[in-house]
């Protein structure tokens, strides 16, 4: 499974820099979590091995590391998974404002 991240017109990886900008345990986290969903694709999703929930269409969250509560937007394909957005999470529902984030850069990719 290919793992796509959301990048600027620049060239910037807003996942990689969200990610890298976390502490050692949650940034470990989430690269456990990336490594899992491109070694089980979409499996992953359906086997437990990870916590996400389908927020819309093709469109779904992948919480990780609990204490903080930090989340990825992703948008599974047939053979990619695009990380269009990572945040922390501030309350039960996905905020408005985060998940417009999301959509927009998923249409900004034709997805």
């Amino acid at each position: 499974m290919n793992i796509i991240d959301y990048e600027t017109a620049g060239g910037k990886n807003l996942i990689r820099d969200f990610l890298k900008n976390l502490p050692e345990p949650e940034r470990y986290d989430g690269y456990h979590v990336r490594h899992v969903v491109h070694k089980k694709g979409m499996h992953a999703f359906e086997d437990g091995d990870i916590e996400a929930r389908q927020l819309r269409g093709k469109l779904w969250e992948i919480k990780f590391y609990n204490d903080n509560r930090y989340a990825f937007v992703v948008v599974a394909e047939e053979d990619s998974i695009y990380f269009l957005h990572a945040f922390k999470k501030q309350k039960n529902k996905t905020e408005k404002f985060e998940l417009d984030t999301a959509l927009a850069r998923m249409k900004e990719y034709g997805l």
